[in-house]
């Protein structure tokens, strides 16, 4: 009963007749759903600590940038925060409740009829969002070359926990030292999508929740959630759904499903780094355990394609990334795709964990290549033709929010600017056609058919300053 009685203090006319519990992170917020008088219901969400307010404070950045114009235009409802208050330091948020319920990934893909091109409409309408939604609440900008970058250094801080398989280092390294993977358009991402943050009414998806982690990079990171359906034709429906309402019908990034696969399977790694740095050893072992299920996976069935490059087991190296494999290159030539898709398995588990909403861009005053430089020593990795293709591959940085500028991670540390790969490059075919991932004439805007807006609860974004903000302190000895 707390939380309907923040609520009541948040907005003074409400008066709450019952109150439900709501689906959300319960490690990170306290949420239920609160019925008044007037038969209306409001989502009540409180934080549990400090980093989860900071998401919600984001939300209410994010949302804020929603205007009216552009609300009506999108085929979903968005949130719309009705006033806050504040307990002990952090705000609890108020939310006008939306239509529709959550489902489960399973369910949700079982719906069949119109859900697919759903999906993809949402997804394609949340891409041809304007940067300035982003760039107003100061949250994450990347180009392609930086948002590869920021995994590789992610990869190497995952590796220094000695509990990530070392045949998925090496499958994840060989994905991002393949530099044709990261030739894309960056686009305003949700960075949070998956079946929690989809709500579905009468068969049809109508509102779309979890805006914290909105930021500008990869595509892919939106379709992460769907590599781990279980249901390849799904999510082929959805993908060939979403190119139809985003460039009516022309496939623009033939490499977006691959990235989606790495994005999934690399959240494991992220999850576990997540719970060893917030000394939750239960979290850091459930991630454990889900890493060494696809490292059996990839071994027996050798998982979905990411990479052109094997993934062959490296020798151990618990400490950081293992060295480059010294088995005869001819046994390399054999290995093709290095899996098989009639045979690919797709783990349950392996979406998008919700993330923490504050990772920040690299520096957004240089350009990075991970390719380490060629000295001419009998330990070079990468051929010399490799290395130029990689050297002129990068493209122009982008402004970042100003949050990134202390960025610890930031690629303007040296020791940050170069990632010495560990892994032996297959060599370029001379041939590469035409390249189907022309994305550098693919802008933001994108096109999308958005659906008639729809009637409900108020839409129009709440001003910063109209968010209540009482001010609530507990007894010292409650009762």
């Amino acid at each position: 009963m707390e939380l309907a009685a923040l609520a009541s203090a948040a907005i003074p006319d409400l008066s709450p007749t019952g109150v439900v519990g709501s689906p959300d992170d319960p490690r990170d917020f306290s949420a239920a759903v609160v019925f008044d008088r007037h038969g209306s219901r409001w989502r009540v969400r409180s934080p549990l600590h400090e980093e989860a307010a900071m998401r919600l404070e984001t939300e209410l950045q994010v949302l804020s940038g929603f205007t009216p114009g552009i609300r009506a235009g999108l085929p979903f409802r968005v949130p719309s925060v009705a006033g806050a208050v504040r307990l002990d330091g952090m705000r609890t948020f108020v939310y006008h409740d939306m239509p529709g319920e959550e489902m489960e990934l399973e369910d949700l893909t079982e719906l069949g009829g119109k859900t697919p091109d759903d999906i993809g409409r949402v997804i394609a309408a949340v891409h041809a969002l304007p940067a300035a939604v982003v760039e107003n609440a100061d949250l994450p900008v990347y180009t392609a070359d930086q948002f590869r970058q920021r995994r590789l250094n992610e990869l190497d801080q995952a590796a220094t926990t000695g509990r990530i398989p070392a045949i998925l280092l090496r499958r994840w390294e060989n994905a991002l030292e393949e530099m044709e993977l990261w030739e894309f358009s960056p686009v305003v991402a949700h960075g949070d999508l998956h079946e929690d943050n989809l709500l579905v009414d009468q068969g049809r998806l109508v509102s779309v929740t979890g805006w914290t982690d909105l930021h500008i990079g990869d595509p892919a990171e939106d379709f992460a959630w769907l590599a781990s359906s279980g249901n390849q034709e799904f999510t082929d429906q959805v993908v060939k759904a979403y190119w139809q309402h985003r460039s009516g019908g022309t496939v623009q990034d033939g490499h977006l499903l691959r990235r989606a696969v790495l994005a999934a399977e690399f959240a494991l790694a992220q999850w576990l780094v997540r719970g060893i740095a917030a000394d939750d050893e239960e979290m850091a072992a459930e991630a454990e355990a889900m890493l060494q299920e696809l490292e059996a996976d990839v071994e027996e069935h050798g998982g979905q394609v990411i990479s052109a490059a094997p993934a062959v087991e490296p020798a151990a190296h618990p400490q950081g990334l293992a060295p480059a494999s010294t088995d005869d290159p001819a046994d390399d030539e054999d290995t093709g795709e290095g899996a098989d898709d009639d045979d690919a398995v797709i783990m349950d588990h392996a979406r998008s964990p919700e993330q923490d909403g504050t990772d920040e861009a690299p520096g957004a005053d240089q350009s990075v290549t991970h390719d380490a430089a060629s000295d001419g020593s009998e330990d070079e990795l990468v051929p010399d033709e490799l290395a130029a293709d990689a050297a002129e591959s990068g493209h122009p940085s982008e402004t970042v929010g100003p949050d990134d500028a202390d960025d610890p991670d930031n690629a303007d540390d040296p020791e940050d600017a170069e990632h010495v790969s560990s892994t032996e490059v297959q060599e370029h075919a001379e041939e590469q056609g035409d390249s189907e991932n022309d994305d550098s004439e693919h802008n933001l805007s994108g096109s999308h058919a958005a659906a008639p807006h729809q009637e409900g609860p108020p839409t129009t974004a709440l001003d910063l300053d109209e968010v209540r903000q009482l001010d609530i302190r507990r007894a010292s000895n409650p009762s």
